[in-house]
Order: structure tokens, then sequence, then C-alpha cells
């Protein structure tokens, strides 16, 4: 990873993320555990927006630093689900599916922001900057996504996972779960990770660009 990025859009978008994005992401964990049949994460008040029941000190620090990190884990008992083997998958991939959802919403508004007419130098610095921190916040967002669907515990990906495992590999990974996530921990402090999340983040990034083609279809009708 590349650590100790300081400069100051980079450090904004992340902060926003901390406070803003990571409470989403743990939200949709409890929302759909909720939708599921299981409300250990409502009745635990993780089922709200406020970060300071979400953020784990440690994660969001690591955030900060590295672009990558995690909040307290949304607690759920599969044993109150109506399904349970659908209700971890769609659990887990809740938390990244928000994480996605709010970048292509933030590429919607990136776009927009191109249409707005500047005749003044403030305004042109105004929106560059504002294009900017978007453009790291939604980078940040995409990499979030990825980086949690990695099926290794403790992270989402590995409860997805863990559903189509055989007993034996689950109580191999249960048994050494620490030991994952050490050399886990070891692997994202160098930069092996990057290519792979780089190539599929530039492939998301693609994908929504393409998917936001509309807005500048739509401006071409208004303006003319």
């Amino acid at each position: 990873m590349n650590f100790f990025q300081f400069d100051f859009f980079t450090i904004i978008a992340r902060i926003i993320v901390i406070l803003l994005i990571l409470p989403v992401h743990e939200f949709a964990h409890a929302f759909v555990a909720r939708r599921c049949g299981d409300r250990t994460a409502e009745y635990s008040g993780r089922l709200t927006f406020n970060p300071f029941s979400h953020v784990d000190p440690i994660g969001a620090l690591l955030l900060l630093l590295t672009g990558f990190g995690w909040a307290k884990p949304v607690p759920i008992d599969p044993r109150l689900m109506r399904n349970p083997r659908r209700g971890i998958i769609l659990t887990s991939l809740a938390g990244p599916g928000s994480n996605l959802i709010v970048a292509y919403i933030a590429l919607v508004l990136y776009r927009f922001l191109f249409w707005i007419p500047m005749e003044s130098l403030t305004a042109i610095n105004t929106v560059s900057s504002i294009t900017t921190i978007l453009f790291y916040f939604i980078s940040i967002n995409i990499g979030l996504a990825l980086f949690n669907l990695i099926p290794i515990p403790p992270l989402d990906g590995s409860k997805v996972l863990i559903q189509f495992l055989p007993t034996r590999a689950v109580l191999w990974m249960q048994q050494n779960q620490m030991l994952i996530s050490i050399v886990f921990l070891v692997v994202i402090c160098t930069d092996i990770l990057d290519r792979p999340l780089g190539w599929l983040g530039n492939w998301v990034l693609t994908f929504f660009s393409f998917a936001t083609d509309w807005v500048d279809l739509l401006m071409n009708a208004i303006i003319g």
C-alpha cells in the first residue's frame, strides 16, 4: 500500500468516507439483516447512520493513512433469519454494495458538475476542488467495496465464501482465523494487492462511466 498520503484532497475524501460512508456500509448490513428477520444489529444500536456507533479507531486510522480500513462489525444472529444461508450472503454483500451505489451516485454528480456554466475564476476553482474531492471519494468507495469482497476473514467476502465451502474447510478457517487475519494485515501493508485491486477498480470505474453516459445525453437534450 502507499502509506502516508497527506495531500489535501485525499485526506478530505477519506475523512468523508470515515464519517459518512463507513456508517452507510454498516447500516446496510444492519438493514438487510433486519429485512432477513434478524434484529440483533437493530437492538445493538447499529441500525443508524451515526458514525460514533460504527467507527473502529484502528480501522479508521488505517483508512485515513492507506485508503483501506474497516468499521466495527455489525452483530448478526443467523438463527433468527428466515433463511440463514441466504440471509448471511445478502447481509454480507449489502455493505460493499452500498459503497458501489454511493460511488455511482457520486459519479453522476461528478458528471453533472462539468455542465455548470462558470464565468469567474472563483467558480472554476470551486468546481475544480469539488470534482477533485469527488474523484477521490468515488475511487475510495470502489476500493472499499472490492477490498471488503476479498474472501479472507474478517472481510465480508469471507462470510459469503463460507456458505459455499465444505464443512472441513469452514472449520479450518474458523480454527485459524487469527493467523489468517495477521497474515492478511501483513499483506495489505505491502503492494501485493495494489495491482489486482487497481485493475478491478479501473474496470468498475469504466463500467460506471459507461453507465452514467446518460448525464451527457440528458444535458445535451436540455441545453441543446
